[in-house]
């Protein structure tokens, strides 16, 4: 469905900025937004929220996940 809004300047300056650096779109990205909102912060089914970089956010499990973890993690796999 298509609809007008109107947005400050400098927001939607910041949103494509953000699109044109996740390589993403602008409908992409206010869609993402929207749902987050309505959804009161939860994402729907199936979808991570992701931070202001376009990665992934997960719940934390109680470690934290460094280079030198993973070298170590992959040095051992490889033994």
């Amino acid at each position: 469905m298509k609809t007008t809004i109107e947005l400050p300047d400098d927001l939607l300056r910041a949103a494509k900025a953000v699109a044109a650096r996740r390589g993403t779109t602008l409908k992409a990205i206010l869609t993402h937004a929207l749902e987050r909102e309505v959804h009161d912060g939860n994402s729907p089914s199936g979808r991570f929220d992701v931070d202001n970089d376009g990665l992934p956010h997960l719940p934390s499990r109680g470690v934290r996940v460094t280079g030198d973890l993973v070298s170590r993690l992959l040095d051992e796999e490889i033994e």
